[in-house]
């Protein structure tokens, strides 16, 4: 296999899951770079600065986020980047990794034009392979 995305991107303020994620694409080469932000607002200013630049050969293919971040949560996070995500000429997956089990949770996620699934931590190799494989 090796590499068949070129950026993909984790949204999240969780060190230790960050770093597990990370090791697992780098050890699988599942893609060539990777971006780590710790809160929703980071992540928005890169993208919103991509934008301003004309800068898309530096947005990733995937992007996995988090819902509860301090600064600018998942949700927050999300509404923001619906309303520039269509600016863009790339598609961009987008992925809610979350801790959270409740339903309301899971099915607010899904109903949200835009994400393409909701998966719960702990995130497994088999899932990170099946996700970077359908998107190659």
């Amino acid at each position: 296999m090796g590499d068949k995305i070129g950026i993909a991107c984790i949204i999240d303020d969780d060190s230790v899951y960050v770093n597990l994620v990370k090791r697992i694409i780098e050890a699988k080469h599942l893609c060539k770079n990777l971006l780590v932000f710790e809160n929703g607002k980071e992540a928005l200013s890169y993208f919103e600065a991509i934008l301003s630049n004309m800068d898309e050969e530096n947005l990733p293919e995937i992007i996995f986020l988090d819902l509860n971040m301090p600064v600018m949560d998942g949700w927050q996070f999300l509404e923001q980047f619906c309303g520039i995500k269509n600016k863009f000429g790339k598609v961009i997956t987008l992925y809610i990794v979350s801790s959270s089990i409740n339903p309301v949770d899971i099915n607010k996620a899904k109903g949200i034009k835009g994400v393409k699934d909701y998966l719960i931590k702990p995130i497994t190799i088999e899932d990170l392979e099946g996700i970077f494989n359908a998107s190659a």
